[in-house]
């Protein structure tokens, strides 16, 4: 029996500012077996989505009696390298609030690329290097959380995402289950938050009209409904084998699915 009624797939991006309009964000939604469709900015006058925006959507849909599978491509952590650079417990729930507290990428107007010029936030005091890779990334070869400027990146988009994030945990409390940070299994009804990588199964569908920002937002939330219909999502969100990467998984974060 499927363990959610609905699959959302986003697609992030960390350009600009947070009210900012941007062709990079979008979000698919697939209820129980339909195709996944595209939702458009709850604005009429918008036409594309600003992470604000996307914030609020995400609030007020994780708030209805549906049980939700969410997948987002930015990371939800950071390398132990990070923790150890700065002297951070491990601990996930401590981690994202001194990054928002140095990194306010959700304040109005702020940028990531003015933190990281130093014109406002701390970005200086909880920098990294591109060299660090949480294990998750070097088992698909994905680029670091500190890798900026380069394309394919997921740099900006993790530095302006986190907050967020923190602000739907902050919000929803434990109605809404942080993968794998809150476990690695997930309460049945509960609704769920999960770190994902486009490029594991853009293959597997065929683009049609959708340009590349739908199409990763699509395969989202369609692999997410796939998992669960075909009984193969219990064995995606297992733990790993090795409890010692486990244990550095839930402290760095995981991508579904590898």
């Amino acid at each position: 029996m499927p363990a959610f009624g609905r699959y959302i797939g986003i697609d992030y991006s960390g350009a600009a500012q947070p009210d900012s309009p941007l062709p990079g964000l979008r979000i698919y939604v697939a209820d129980a077996d339909d195709e996944p469709r595209k939702i458009s900015p709850t604005d009429p006058r918008k036409t594309h989505w600003s992470r604000r925006a996307v914030f609020e959507w995400l609030r007020d849909a994780l708030a209805q009696p549906v049980a939700s599978l969410v997948g987002i491509d930015h990371a939800f952590s950071f390398p132990l390298d990070y923790f150890n650079a700065h002297s951070l417990p491990r601990d996930w729930p401590t981690f994202l609030a001194d990054f928002c507290a140095h990194w306010p990428t959700d304040h109005t107007a702020v940028s990531v690329e003015q933190i990281r010029r130093g014109e406002i936030g701390q970005g200086d005091q909880r920098a990294g290097s591109a060299r660090w890779k949480r294990l998750t990334e070097q088992g698909i070869g994905a680029k670091s959380v500190f890798h900026f400027d380069v394309p394919g990146s997921v740099a900006k988009s993790t530095h302006a995402g986190l907050p967020w994030l923190q602000a739907l945990r902050q919000h929803h409390g434990q109605s809404l289950h942080c993968w794998p940070f809150d476990g690695w299994q997930i309460a049945p009804g509960c609704s769920a938050i999960a770190e994902i990588y486009p490029s594991l199964w853009s293959a597997n569908y065929p683009r049609a009209d959708r340009s590349p920002d739908e199409h990763d937002a699509y395969v989202v939330a369609a692999s997410l409904q796939q998992y669960d219909r075909n009984d193969t999502l219990a064995k995606v969100l297992r733990a790993p084998a090795s409890q010692s990467i486990g244990e550095q998984a839930a402290i760095e974060g995981w991508i579904l699915g590898v």
